[in-house]
C-alpha cells in the first residue's frame, strides 16, 4: 500500500497511536497521558480523550465478550482501545478535507457496528458520509449469518478455513 500511495503521489498517513501510548493508558488510564512530553502529546488527540464506556465495543472487552480474553480486562483495557480509536480518528479528520475521499484501513475491531474510530469520528463532525468494510468468517458462504447482519456497510464473507493474520 505505500509503495502504491508513493508511486501515486497519494498522501499515506499513519494514524495509529504509539503502543507504548496504549500500554500506558492501559496501566495508569487516561490520566497517564497527562504526564507526557508536550513533543509526545502531538502523536494523540487533545486531552481529555472523550470516552463513553457505554459503547458495546468496549463494554464487551470487560464481560469476555469481543474475543478478548477476560483475566487481562480491567477497566483501562477498553481505554487502551479507546486511544487507539481516539488517535485513528484524529489523524484522519486532521488529514481529511471537505469534498475529499478518505481511504482508511483498519481492524474490523475498529470500525464494527459502526463504533470505535466511527464513534469518534461522528463525535467530530456528525455529518460525515463514513461507509465501513468488514469480513467475517463462516463455514457456509452463501449466506450470511444473522449475527453477522448489519456490523458493516460491505461485508465480505469468507470460508473459516480461509487463514488468520492477527
Amino acid at each position: 500500500m505505500v509503495q502504491f500511495a508513493k508511486d501515486k503521489g497519494l498522501k499515506f498517513i499513519a494514524s495509529n497511536v504509539p503502543r507504548r501510548y496504549a500500554s500506558l493508558v492501559y496501566g495508569a488510564g487516561f490520566e497517564g497521558l497527562e504526564a507526557l512530553s508536550q513533543q509526545a502529546k502531538t502523536y494523540i488527540p487533545e486531552l481529555p480523550i472523550p470516552y463513553d464506556p457505554e459503547l458495546n465495543c468496549y463494554k464487551s472487552m470487560i464481560s469476555g465478550e469481543g474475543g478478548m480474553p477476560s483475566m487481562h480486562a480491567n477497566e483501562n483495557l477498553p481505554k487502551a482501545q479507546a486511544i487507539k480509536d481516539a488517535t485513528m480518528a484524529h489523524f484522519i479528520l486532521k488529514n481529511w478535507e471537505s469534498g475529499m475521499q478518505f481511504l482508511h484501513y483498519n481492524g474490523a475491531y475498529h470500525s464494527d457496528n459502526f463504533e470505535s474510530i466511527i464513534w469518534y469520528l461522528k463525535q467530530a463532525n456528525p455529518e460525515l458520509n463514513i461507509k465501513t468494510i468488514s469480513t467475517v468468517s463462516q463455514a457456509d458462504i452463501d449466506t450470511l449469518a444473522q449475527d453477522n447482519h448489519g456490523i458493516a456497510d460491505f461485508i465480505l464473507c469468507v470460508d473459516e478455513n480461509m487463514t488468520n493474520t492477527h
